[in-house]
């Protein structure tokens, strides 16, 4: 089977999809940023990095430092999909991260977007 397309775009070119998400729903760069940084593990230094070297989503996931074990908390629908569901690991972390600009753009409290366990 074929990987999805997804895996093989570039981080780069999705992040300032993301920031205008957000920004468009009066949210910040920095809270964009906050929720990607809780997620993977990533620094604001490294975060760069990978968007400076266009790593593809794939590797972006692959190599976050340290996944938050608190991410398995996320709940919900996104393209239709329940995030929950979804089986194949890079695809859940992808969906992960869009459930998460969702909800940041939906203006959900970020103490709330931040799971804890």
């Amino acid at each position: 089977m074929a990987k999805h397309r997804i895996y093989t775009t570039s981080f780069a070119s999705v992040y300032p999809l993301y920031v205008a998400k957000a920004e468009k729903k009066g949210r910040t760069k920095a809270e964009v940023d906050q929720v990607i940084t809780w997620l993977t593990g990533y620094g604001a230094k490294e975060l760069k990095t990978q968007i400076d070297k266009k790593t593809d989503f794939e590797t972006f996931f692959a190599k976050a430092p340290e996944p938050n074990p608190s991410r398995a908390l996320i709940k919900g629908v996104v393209c239709g999909v329940r995030v929950e569901e979804i089986e194949e690991p890079t695809m859940r972390e992808i969906r992960y991260l869009d459930k998460l600009i969702d909800e940041l753009a939906r203006g959900k409290a970020m103490d709330k977007i931040l799971r804890k366990e």
